[in-house]
C-alpha cells in the first residue's frame, strides 16, 4: 500500500497511518481509496489482528477531503449524472467495507477531519479527537454545492440524530473538539501524544463490537419521516427557509435535505445509492463546477500567486508608505501594521495623520471587545504605525501607497510632494496608487519612474475585503508587479492583476450593475422590484442599496472626471446620469447623509424612500421579474467580457474572483465570465440582443463575441 503504512502491534492491534504520497497534507484520492480497500482485505483475512486504529502520519492534520480537481472537470466533460455518481462509489463502496469489517475499527484523529476524511471517521466505530484549537471535523461540501458522497448525510444523521446533523450539513461547518464531543461526532478527547492510545485501548476493550444501524430495531436518535416529531420544523420549515436563503439558485441543500429524508427511512445500503444519486445530480451540473473551479481552485491559485512573474526575486515590503488618512489609507496602514509591516502614514497635517491613527485605535478597540484580538496585539500594531505631515519622513520606505482623494491634481500634487521630501532618490522605490477609477498610465505620468508605478485598488472596509485589484499601467515593469503582488499576499490577501483601462476591472462592471439599477428606477420600474430582483438573483447587495454606500456625489464625480477626460460614450454612463443629478441635486447622496435610495434611520431597519414614487414614477405595465434579473446579471457580464475583448482582463479567472470577491456578484455562478459559459455563449449572445432590442443598444454583444459565440468559445 502506498498511501498507508500497517504496524501490527504485539497486542494484535494493527495501526493504520494514513500518509498520501506526494501530498504535504492527506485528501482523499482514487489511490487512498484502494488501498483502504485493501487493508481491509489484509485485516479480515489475518485472525492475529485483533482491530483497526487509523491514523495519519502528516503533522496536525487528519485528511482534508477530497481532491477536488478529481471533479472539477466533470461537467466540462459532460458526464451523465449517473457517471458522476459512479466517481464516488469506489469510496463509498470501501467506507462500507471498513464499517462491516467485523473487528472493532477506532481512529485517531490527530487535526482537521473534513468532507471525505471525516466520513472515513464516521466508517470507523469510535472516534478519538485531539485537543487542539485548529482541530476540528465537519462535512463542508455544500460549501462547494456538492453532498458528502461517502456516506456522509447518511451516517451523522443515524449517529447523532437529523435536528442535530441536517444543520451541519446544510450549513457545511466546522466543529471544534468540545463542540464535536458533545454533539456526540467524537466519542473522546484527548492530548496529542495519547490520540493513538486512547483508541487502541477502545479496540482491545471492545472485541466484539458490531456497527449499531447494522442490527435488527436500530432507530435513528429523534426518529425519521413525516411522523417524526422533528419533520415539520427539519424538512417542512426548514425547505421554506432554505429556498428563502437560496432563491433556488444554489440546488445542494435542497439536495441534501432529500437525501437525508428518503435515506434515513431505509437500510443503510440502499441509502448510500440513494445519496450517490443526488451527488451525481449535482456533480453533472455547472453550480458545482462554478464554486469549485473559481471560490477553490482558482482562490486558491491566487493566493499562490501563480501569475506572478516567475523571474523577480521575492522581495516582501519592510517599510511601508502611505498617503493619505482618511478612511482608505487607515484601512490600509491598519493591515499592513498587522501584517508586522512598519508602517509610515502621512497626511496634510500632523493633527489630520494622528486623527487617522485615532480612527484605527477606536475601530480595534471595538474589536478587543469582542474577542477577537487582545490589547497587546493592538498595542504593537499601533506602535508600527508613524504619523506625520513631513514627506521626507518617506525615507527607507521601499513601497508606498498613495491614498489620497480621488481627483487627478489632488494624487499629482501628493507625487511632486513624494519626489520633493525625498529629493528624487526613488531607485527601487514602488509607488502604487490606490485609485478606483482614474487610469493608472496617466498617473505614472507625474511619477519619476513610471516603471515602478501601479495601481493597487483596495476595496472598503479593507480590513474585511479579501481581494485587491493591481492595475498594470503601460510602463509597469515585471519588477512593479511582482513587489504589489508580493505586498497583497503578505497582507494575506488574494490579488487579481488586470490591464490598464478607465474604470479598470472592477469598477467597470460595478458601476454596469449599479447604472443598471438606476436606468431602471428612471424608466420606471418600481424600486422594490429592482431590489427583489437583485435579491432573487443572488447578488450580495442589490444595486440601489450598494449605490447608496459608495454614495451619490462620488458617482457624480466620476462621470464629471470621466466627461474632462474625454472618454467615449460608453464611459459616460449615460443612461444612469439622469437619477444620479437628480439624487444630488435633493441631497439624498446615501448613507453618509442619512438617505439615498433608502433611508436610514437611527435604531430602525433600512427601508426604501417612499419619495422615490415622487421622483421616479412607475409605470403601470412593469417589466417581468426575470428580465430585470437577467438585466443585472447580464449587463456585468458582458461588461466583463468586453474587457477581456479589449486586453484588460489577462486572466478568466481573476475576472470571476473579482466579480464574486470584490462586487458581490451571485457565487453559484463562479462569476461573470463562469456565468458565461453556464449559460451557453450562443444562447447569452441571444438573450443580450433581446434585451438590446427592448432596454437599449448598451446589451448589443460585439463582433468579437459573437464570433466566439459562433465558434463555441469558452473562457477556460
Amino acid at each position: 500500500m502506498q498511501n498507508i503504512q500497517l504496524h501490527i502491534d504485539s497486542d494484535g492491534v494493527a495501526i493504520a497511518s494514513i500518509d498520501v504520497a506526494g501530498r504535504t497534507m492527506n485528501v482523499f484520492t482514487p489511490e487512498l481509496t484502494a488501498d483502504l480497500a485493501h487493508l481491509v482485505a489484509k485485516v479480515k483475512a489475518d485472525d492475529n489482528i485483533r482491530g483497526v486504529v487509523i491514523c495519519s502520519n502528516k503533522d496536525n492534520a487528519f485528511i482534508a477531503g477530497a481532491d477536488l480537481m478529481d471533479f472539477v472537470q466533470s461537467y466540462d466533460k459532460g458526464l451523465s449524472n449517473r457517471e458522476c455518481a459512479e466517481l464516488v462509489e469506489p469510496a463509498s463502496e470501501a467506507l462500507r467495507a471498513l464499517e462491516q469489517l467485523g473487528k472493532p475499527v477506532a481512529v485517531a484523529i490527530n487535526g482537521l477531519a473534513l468532507g471525505g476524511g471525516f466520513e472515513l471517521c464516521l466508517a470507523c466505530h469510535y472516534r478519538v479527537l485531539v485537543k487542539h484549537p485548529k482541530a476540528v471535523v465537519g462535512l463542508p461540501e455544500v460549501t462547494i454545492g456538492l453532498l458528502p458522497g461517502g456516506g456522509g448525510t447518511q451516517r451523522l444523521p443515524r449517529l447523532i440524530g437529523i435536528p442535530k446533523a441536517l444543520p451541519l450539513l446544510l450549513s457545511g461547518k466546522h466543529v471544534s473538539g468540545d463542540e464535536a464531543l458533545a454533539l456526540g461526532m467524537v466519542d473522546a478527547l484527548a492530548d496529542a501524544d495519547q490520540v493513538v492510545e486512547v483508541a487502541r485501548q477502545w479496540v482491545l476493550n471492545n472485541p466484539e463490537w458490531h456497527v449499531p444501524w447494522d442490527q435488527r430495531g436500530f432507530k435513528v436518535p429523534g426518529g425519521v419521516g413525516a411522523m417524526a416529531g422533528h419533520s415539520m420544523d427539519s424538512f417542512g420549515i426548514g425547505i421554506a427557509k432554505l429556498r428563502g436563503q437560496t432563491q433556488d439558485n444554489y440546488p445542494a441543500p435542497i439536495a441534501i435535505m432529500k437525501a437525508v429524508y428518503e435515506g434515513t427511512m431505509v437500510p443503510l445500503d440502499r441509502a448510500l445509492k440513494i445519496e450517490r444519486g443526488y451527488f451525481g445530480q449535482l456533480l453533472g451540473g455547472p453550480v458545482a463546477r462554478n464554486l469549485m473551479r473559481t471560490m477553490f481552485v482558482n482562490r486558491g491559485a491566487a493566493r499562490k500567486l501563480e501569475n506572478r512573474p516567475a523571474h523577480i526575486a521575492k522581495h516582501p515590503v519592510q517599510k511601508l508608505g502611505v498617503l493619505g488618512a482618511g478612511m482608505m489609507g487607515a484601512g490600509i496602514a491598519q493591515v499592513s501594521a498587522q501584517a508586522s509591516i512598519d508602517v509610515v502614514m502621512l497626511d496634510t497635517t500632523s493633527e489630520q495623520a494622528a486623527a487617522g491613527k485615532e480612527n484605527i485605535s477606536k475601530s480595534l478597540s471595538h474589536a478587543v471587545q469582542k474577542g477577537r484580538i487582545d490589547q497587546a496585539s493592538v498595542d504593537a500594531l499601533l506602535a508600527r504605525i508613524h504619523t506625520t505631515a513631513d514627506f521626507a519622513d518617506l525615507a527607507g520606505c521601499d513601497f508606498v501607497v498613495e491614498a489620497v482623494f480621488e481627483d487627478r491634481g489632488v494624487k499629482a500634487e501628493a507625487y511632486k510632494n513624494t519626489l520633493e521630501g525625498l529629493g528624487k532618490q526613488v531607485e527601487g522605490f514602488v509607488m502604487a496608487s490606490n485609485t478606483s477609477t482614474l487610469p493608472v498610465s496617466s498617473l505614472a505620468e507625474g511619477w519619476a519612474t513610471p516603471e515602478e508605478f501601479i495601481g493597487v485598488h483596495f476595496f472598503s472596509p479593507v480590513d474585511r475585503m479579501p481581494i485587491v485589484e493591481i492595475i498594470r499601467g503601460a510602463k509597469t515593469s515585471d519588477h512593479a508587479l511582482a513587489r504589489a503582488m508580493d505586498f497583497v499576499a503578505q497582507l494575506r490577501k488574494i490579488p487579481i492583476v488586470v490591464n490598464d483601462s478607465p474604470g479598470f476591472y472592477t469598477s467597470r462592471i460595478f458601476c454596469a450593475y449599479i447604472d443598471e439599477g438606476m436606468a431602471m428606477l428612471h424608466e420606471g420600474v418600481m424600486p422594490a422590484v429592482i431590489e427583489n430582483a437583485g435579491k432573487q438573483a443572488g447578488f450580495a447587495t442589490p444595486p440601489l442599496a450598494v449605490t447608496d454606500e459608495v454614495s451619490l456625489d462620488l458617482q457624480q464625480r466620476v462621470i464629471n472626471q470621466s466627461a474632462a477626460d474625454g472618454l467615449d460614450d460608453k464611459f459616460l454612463r449615460l443612461h444612469a446620469v439622469p437619477v444620479v443629478e437628480k439624487m444630488n441635486a435633493l441631497g439624498r447622496l446615501g448613507r453618509k447623509t442619512g438617505g439615498g435610495f433608502y433611508q436610514f434611520e437611527p435604531g430602525q431597519p433600512k427601508r426604501l424612500w417612499p419619495g422615490l414614487a415622487e421622483h421616479f414614477v412607475a409605470t403601470p405595465q412593469q417589466p417581468p421579474l426575470a428580465d430585470v434579473k437577467n438585466r443585472l446579471l447580464y449587463i456585468q457580464a458582458l461588461e466583463s467580457a468586453r474587457c477581456v475583448e479589449e486586453g484588460v482582463v489577462i486572466a478568466s479567472a481573476d475576472g470571476d474572483l473579482g466579480s464574486i470577491l470584490a462586487l458581490g456578484y451571485p457565487t453559484w455562478t463562479g462569476g461573470t465570465l463562469s456565468f458565461i459559459e453556464t449559460v451557453g455563449p450562443a444562447a447569452f449572445v441571444a438573450e443580450c440582443d433581446r434585451l438590446a432590442d427592448l432596454y437599449g443598444e448598451r446589451f448589443r454583444p460585439s463582433a468579437w463575441l459573437r464570433e466566439r459565440a459562433t465558434e463555441r468559445s469558452v473562457f477556460y
